[in-house]
């Protein structure tokens, strides 16, 4: 008996360890935010117009500019947009048959991913004149450029990493939380070190680790949008930008007549 209630104690401690010191790791800038995830809210900063018609795909910020991807056959485009006016500065139509999706930028380059067609157009960021098409075997959703690689989203839990020279495969991780893996990755942006991702149908953005595909953080945006600007043609959450001069987020959603730079804290 005093070995079993000596084990007894020692389980129990070990218990008290995990429950209360399993999230204490201190804030690692290497891997981003430690070993739980961080729930944070969003402080709406500014308000920007954005064209209520556009079904947002991908986006990114670059020089002031903002770059869009819309989709839906036959409405797809790539866009350089005025970020205070919302106007659209530049624009490339895509084939009416495809379906414009995730969109990045590296170096002089962009990449806009399709949704089924298993092709991505590279064009020249100044002109918009399609210099090179990358193919990919899965559907393409999201689009990020983490300054050596593409990482691509497709809808499922996966997301893919991708040479910049060729689009071929790299490596994958899965993403997961204490649940299980979390499916529905959308739009994606890479933000110092880490990979933010809208979940589709959710007005939620994961923070995700790319060493282990970890969920680190998670992003509340309910009710970003308020009700008085939603129509029956109002869509979800998806659109991420990054602003590194302030620090902020730019997003929006689909068929959206706003968007939103916001700020983030941590909720304790």
């Amino acid at each position: 008996m005093p070995s079993l209630r000596r084990d007894w104690w020692v389980a129990f401690a070990l218990l008290v360890v995990a429950l209360i010191g399993g999230c204490a790791a201190p804030w690692d800038p290497v891997r981003g935010l430690g070993p739980c995830s961080v729930s944070c809210s969003a402080e709406v900063v500014h308000v920007y117009p954005h064209d209520p018609g556009a079904f947002t795909e991908g986006l990114f910020l670059h020089e002031g500019k903002l770059y869009e991807s819309t989709g839906l056959e036959g409405e797809s485009s790539l866009r350089r947009i005025a970020l205070a006016q919302g106007t659209i500065e530049q624009q490339r139509l895509m084939n009416p048959a495809e379906f414009g999706e995730g969109l990045a930028l590296a170096g002089e380059h962009i990449v806009q991913l399709t949704w089924k067609h298993h092709k991505a157009y590279v064009y020249d960021k100044s002109t918009f004149e399609q210099v090179d098409t990358f193919g990919y075997p899965t559907e393409g959703w999201g689009l990020a450029f983490d300054g050596k690689r593409y990482v691509m989203s497709d809808g499922s839990s996966t997301l893919y990493f991708r040479s910049v020279q060729d689009f071929s495969e790299l490596g994958r991780i899965q993403v997961h939380d204490a649940q299980g893996f979390v499916s529905n990755l959308n739009e994606i942006e890479c933000i110092d070190g880490l990979i933010y991702a809208n979940v589709w149908y959710t007005e939620m953005i994961l923070i995700i680790d790319p060493v282990d595909g970890a969920v680190r953080g998670r992003i509340g945006l309910s009710n970003l949008l308020p009700q008085e600007d939603r129509t029956a043609q109002t869509n979800v959450l998806n659109g991420i930008a990054y602003d590194p001069a302030s620090g902020h987020l730019l997003v929006t959603g689909k068929r959206w007549p706003k968007l939103f730079e916001v700020s983030l804290k941590e909720i304790e």
